[in-house]
């Protein structure tokens, strides 16, 4: 039933659906269910290429098993602020992770990114991480390494000289800054290209249209970043930088 535990016929049915191709969406469609819940099925259970529904439910009864024994530690962690429900905030990292993950980053990583996005302070203690995430700090530190070089995360000091990592405001802008310039380069390089192979060649025309498409979605994402940040940046409570 929708909003409950898949059954094992469904993800019978969410395997036979990505043998066929579907969309994620259209499989869940058909089984009643949000795209979300199938896009997390598949994703913590191999990817669509590795699905198979019989490993996806032991994993899942396994998962439930483990949550279930440690039940008696979690009770003795802090009440979540705000009054907030524990395990719909777990639920929503999980998902969170997982659209991480589609674009691209690995698990481990798209977990601590996750972890970091939902605290209110914004930033965490590689013990507090660990904690959280239930992993080990070296798995943390390797993670957080990656995040820092794609310009994600940064450290700093507290004032107890613990290092935190943190998620800035703007982080999604400083991310949308450094694809643009990534982008950029990419044009820069097929230019080369046009001088090599020469300038009336047809590889030559080829590689000077990937250039200016580049140019002009390197140009256009850049743009939007910052009209974005200006306009629509909001600070806690709802209200915004936009002059009214």
């Amino acid at each position: 039933m929708p909003g409950g535990r898949l059954t094992q016929q469904e993800r019978q049915q969410i395997a036979l659906g990505l043998a066929d191709s579907l969309p994620y969406a259209e499989i869940g469609r058909r089984l009643d269910r949000p795209t979300s819940t199938i896009t997390r099925e598949v994703m913590r259970n191999g990817g669509p290429t590795a699905y198979r529904a019989d490993l996806a439910h032991r994993a899942t009864e396994h998962r439930a098993h483990r949550r279930r024994k440690a039940a008696p530690r979690d009770a003795n962690r802090p009440p979540q602020e705000y009054g907030r429900d524990a395990e719909a905030v777990r639920e929503y990292e999980e998902t969170f992770t997982t659209v991480f993950m589609q674009s691209g980053l690995p698990k481990m990583t798209a977990r601590v990114l996750a972890g970091l996005y939902t605290t209110d302070a914004g930033s965490l203690t590689a013990s507090e991480l660990a904690g959280r995430l239930q992993v080990s700090p070296a798995s943390v530190s390797k993670a957080v390494a990656f995040l820092e070089g794609q310009g994600l995360v940064r450290r700093e000091r507290d004032e107890r000289r613990r290092e935190r990592y943190v998620v800035d405001d703007d982080v999604m802008y400083q991310s949308m800054m450094a694809s643009a310039r990534a982008t950029a380069h990419l044009s820069e390089v097929a230019r080369q290209g046009v001088g090599v192979l020469g300038p009336d060649t047809p590889a030559a025309a080829r590689l000077e249209n990937i250039a200016r498409f580049v140019d002009f979605v390197s140009e256009s994402i850049a743009r939007a970043a910052d009209q974005a940040r200006e306009i629509l940046h909001t600070k806690p409570g709802g209200t915004s930088d936009s002059v009214t």
